[in-house]
């Protein structure tokens, strides 16, 4: 009898032990620092460089046009008590300024990937502005996101992330609870990759000549990529830095004419947006106009490719590549 009881008390013992050490494993999670980060492009990149040593929320979910984006009550107050709010900037996330200059005013710190990048002007505008103001604070470099203001497309050249992510791993690495020497350890690391990324991008390029490298896209999503890998771009659907705006019939039938006149294969639409206006070019121009779906502005749900930053860049080049070669 005593055998048995001593059994039962040592296998109590034993459990009550056990969940003293969950609760202090979950206690060890909620104190690492909260990391909220407004969309999923830079949540990926954020959580490459953070790893285990912060909790990271994304505020936009996979597929959503940060455009029309609209924060709930519950994702409001996340980014009021994050220990870190991170943004792109630029005025990129046009529906979330309110969101974000609340979370700012309730003393919330920030980081701004757009600070620490040199900002270019729109495309049509490289002719007079070129190359346009570098920087900046996130509020002054265009809080209203349009026409006039800088380009906040600053991940579709990986060159300029690496400023930024450098500049990011510092900032990371100075909060409360971090292994400070593991962050920057792993900011080294992704600029490392991202150096490679680029590599590879160039060479899935190569493939495409010289007279070939024109792009018509949705919108203007794609400034630095042009600038960065040698393209030009000749127009786009809806002529403007963001698709809240609207293209007119008299925009679209100038487009077609310039489509047919250079010959261009593809029209380039985007993964978030309906492509109906892309395949009313595309018709308005007939022959063998491709429309061809990329990922711009969000990564992409599991098996499409574009599941972190480094996959949608990779992805992109070989679209690209295939429809221009």
């Amino acid at each position: 009898m005593r055998t048995v009881l001593s059994l039962t008390l040592a296998t109590t013992l034993v459990a009550l032990v056990a969940c003293g050490d969950d609760g202090e494993a979950g206690g060890a999670a909620q104190d690492r620092p909260q990391v909220v980060v407004t969309t999923s492009i830079l949540g990926d990149m954020v959580s490459e460089v953070v790893g285990d040593q912060a909790e990271v929320e994304v505020v936009m979910p996979l597929g959503t046009d940060p455009h029309e984006f609209q924060t709930s009550a519950r994702q409001v107050q996340a980014m009021v008590e994050a220990d870190l709010l991170v943004i792109n900037g630029a005025g990129f996330e046009e529906g979330m300024l309110d969101a974000i200059e609340n979370a700012e005013e309730s003393g919330t710190p920030w980081f701004a990937f757009a600070d620490h990048v040199d900002l270019i002007a729109p495309t049509d505008q490289h002719d007079e502005e070129e190359g346009a103001s570098a920087g900046g604070d996130h509020g002054e470099a265009g809080d209203e996101h349009q026409d006039g203001g800088d380009d906040p497309h600053i991940w579709t050249d990986p060159t300029r992330m690496i400023t930024a992510v450098e500049a990011f791993g510092e900032r990371a690495a100075e909060l409360d609870g971090v292994d400070a020497q593991a962050v920057e350890s792993q900011a080294a690391a992704y600029v490392a990759d991202l150096r490679a990324l680029d590599s590879e991008i160039e060479r899935t390029l190569a493939a495409i000549p010289a007279d070939q490298r024109i792009l018509v896209t949705n919108h203007e999503v794609f400034g630095y990529f042009a600038d960065r890998y040698g393209f030009e771009i000749v127009g786009a659907v809806i002529p403007s830095l963001t698709t809240n705006a609207e293209a007119s019939a008299a925009d679209l039938a100038e487009l077609a004419d310039v489509v047919s006149a250079e010959r261009v294969p593809a029209i380039f639409a985007e993964a978030t947006r309906s492509t109906q206006l892309a395949d009313t070019l595309a018709q308005a121009v007939g022959g063998d106009v491709e429309v061809v779906e990329l990922f711009t502005e969000s990564l992409g749900a599991p098996g499409s490719g574009a599941e972190t930053y480094m996959g949608m860049m990779r992805t992109n080049a070989d679209l690209v590549a295939d429809a221009l070669s």
